[in-house]
């Protein structure tokens, strides 16, 4: 009389498989940990208050890199008739771009922009990424945190 296999069908898309449930042939790899989501705050502390123009902060759009770089997140909105900075926001600086999203074209018009409104040289300024996307981040070397902020909430508010 004959043994019957261990081999059985688990499933009719999958290989034979031992009754351990592994897969012939194969070996289960270890498992990377799991993600973990951003650590909540304990207790009743609330959120960063959003920075005001008189005030010591500076919005999270604005960040200094040392030792004198300051890397501005930006919303790009090509194809505008006019360039303009429409906000200053916590995550993101709003602006219109008179240029077509092609060819790189919206993006040279961003920094010929940004480098008239902060009123630095073009070769000043460059886009540290997203230059094929609409959420850009732009590096302006060898200026101040203040400085920045100043010229972009004036041009902000002339609009």
């Amino acid at each position: 009389m004959m043994k019957p296999s261990p081999l059985k069908l688990i499933n009719p898309y999958r290989r034979w498989a031992h009754s351990s449930g592994k897969r012939i042939g194969e070996s289960r790899p270890e498992m990377a940990p799991g993600k973990r989501g951003k650590a909540k705050p304990k207790g009743d502390a609330p959120a960063k208050p959003a920075a005001t123009a008189g005030g010591e902060g500076f919005p999270g759009c604005l960040r200094l890199m040392p030792p004198s770089t300051v890397a501005i997140s930006i919303h790009a909105k090509p194809g505008s008739k006019v360039a303009t900075i429409t906000e200053i926001g916590e995550e993101a600086v709003g602006v219109q771009i008179d240029a077509p999203a092609r060819d790189g074209e919206a993006n040279a018009a961003l920094v010929d922009f940004i480098s008239s409104v902060l009123g630095v040289k073009k070769r000043e300024v460059s886009i540290g990424s997203g230059s094929k996307s609409r959420e850009k981040v732009v590096l302006v070397q060898d200026a101040t945190l203040q400085g920045v902020y100043d010229a972009l909430k004036k041009s902000c508010n002339s609009a």
